[in-house]
């Protein structure tokens, strides 16, 4: 039965819970942090309908557009629970740009997608200053996004992200190549957990009532390891494509760990064989080990336990993509070697996991 309204009742967009005017503001307040990103082919100038970037200006001569799209994840729960919204945006590129440089591609763009229940424009501008942040770190232009406020859907401060990017890469040098016999494994260092498997995390924290602000080293808390941003790795790989083609493949290590990620980019009948006694000892690692009795097969398939992203480079030029590392913002450590063999499994571990 529907209920009789008094006629003078006047619906509006705003009172229905959608505010345009604190939109118009937010793009107002946003649109020197868009433009700060620009870079050759674009022109990041908020209010068309559509981002434009020309592709030209590249000066590819075969070029192939590779495209990534992803999430942060239930790692949005430790922002909204410490009201810390300034670095969330860089996982959010980095989970992209990380992608598609390991197919050999130069990230080019990013559009983002920021949706909540009521607009909080001082949240929304921390977020999408880390989104830019994270683009001018990769070299990457921010052409546009959509903000949108949807009543009813979040809990009040909640917002879901997501984000797509596109890069370019000349065909001949399009990742992964032919891997052979005798390859070797890097290994580029992690920040920390990146954006990969905070329902665990979370679960953790939940089950045993741990306090995430408390103490967690003499520098910093339990939230701040937590929310450490994804590292970005554009400009080191990048640095080693452009000064030699020793690169064969690039394993982005996201969920699933080292386990699910390296044999992707591994041909069949090929074995990589990892020690993992060289992988960096990172204490949210240890942490996580601790407090959730987690044994080392488990860890190795649910996080990157060090390891942000693994190369596989041709042996001839080791020495020549560890000096552009050692050059670089980032470390490397030589984790192993690739084998021609029928195994049960494409991955051998060595060792053990440095905080086991």
């Amino acid at each position: 039965m529907t209920k009789t309204l008094p006629k003078n009742i006047r619906f509006t967009y705003k009172n229905s819970g959608v505010n345009i005017d604190a939109g118009n503001q937010l793009v107002k307040n946003i649109s020197p942090i868009i433009a700060s990103t620009k870079r050759p082919g674009s022109n990041p100038v908020l209010g068309g309908f559509a981002g434009i970037f020309d592709i030209k200006e590249l000066g590819l001569k075969d070029p192939l557009l590779i495209s990534a799209t992803d999430g942060v994840g239930t790692k949005l729960k430790f922002a909204f629970v410490s009201n810390n919204h300034k670095t969330i945006g860089i996982d959010l590129v980095a989970m992209c740009v990380n992608d598609i440089i390991a197919q050999g591609a130069e990230p080019l763009y990013f559009l983002d997608y920021f949706a909540t229940g009521k607009l909080d424009t001082k949240i929304a501008e921390e977020v999408i200053i880390g989104i830019a942040n994270g683009c001018k770190e990769a070299n990457c232009a921010l052409i546009g996004g959509e903000t949108a406020e949807l009543p009813g859907m979040y809990h009040p401060g909640h917002y879901d992200l997501a984000g797509f990017s596109v890069g370019a890469v000349e065909r001949n040098k399009l990742l992964p190549k032919k891997i052979k016999d005798g390859d070797c494994i890097v290994g580029l260092k992690s920040s920390g957990i990146h954006s990969n498997g905070y329902s665990l995390v979370n679960s953790i924290v939940e089950k045993k009532q741990i306090d995430t602000n408390e103490a967690f080293d003499k520098n910093n808390r339990l939230i701040d390891m937590i929310l450490k941003p994804t590292r970005i790795y554009v400009n080191t790989i990048k640095m080693i494509m452009d000064d030699c083609d020793g690169i064969s493949a690039i394993a982005h290590i996201t969920g699933g760990g080292i386990t699910e990620n390296l044999p992707r980019v591994i041909d069949k009948g090929m074995s990589a064989t990892l020690d993992l006694n060289k992988f960096p000892n990172i204490p949210i690692f240890e942490w996580i080990s601790n407090n959730a009795a987690i044994q080392q097969e488990e860890m190795l398939k649910t996080f990157n336990c060090g390891i942000g992203m693994t190369l596989i480079v041709k042996k001839d030029f080791l020495k020549r993509v560890m000096d552009c590392i050692e050059k670089s913002d980032d470390y490397g450590v030589y984790l192993g070697k690739i084998t021609q063999q029928e195994t049960e499994s494409q991955l051998v571990y060595n060792g053990i996991l440095p905080w086991l």
